[in-house]
């Protein structure tokens, strides 16, 4: 299994109950393939820096799951044609970013070494 990140932004006239209800759904079909959830963070309300299918805001949840390809896949399909959604990003992430949710300080995450890093 490889981890996952999914960024989904919702109208943000729909109801809390109702993303939190559309966020469920989508967890339960990605678990119904197999996959694991992970952590689940839900940002609230953020003005977009430009026009969207006609909004200027939406409400923004990151999940991420540890999923095969085609669980994800079919999330990717049913995300794509759900009203509630105004956009999603899927994203494969690396191994060892798993756990930290987008919006981490980045002196959190561990990087890689620099050639030009001394000793």
């Amino acid at each position: 299994m490889r981890p996952y990140e999914v960024m989904i932004i919702f109208d943000a006239d729909l109801d809390e109950e109702i993303i939190r209800s559309a966020v469920d759904r989508s967890v339960q079909l990605i678990e119904s393939k197999g996959a694991e959830k992970g952590q689940i963070d839900f940002w609230g309300k953020r003005r977009f820096a430009y026009e969207v299918k006609h909004r200027w805001e939406g409400y923004y949840v990151v999940l991420q799951a540890k999923a095969e390809p085609a669980a994800m896949d079919e999330l990717h399909r049913t995300l794509s044609l759900a009203d509630e959604v105004v956009r999603h990003k899927v994203l494969r992430i690396p191994e060892h970013v798993y756990g930290k949710l987008a919006g981490t300080p980045a002196a959190e995450i561990p990087r890689t070494r620099d050639a030009d890093d001394e000793d």
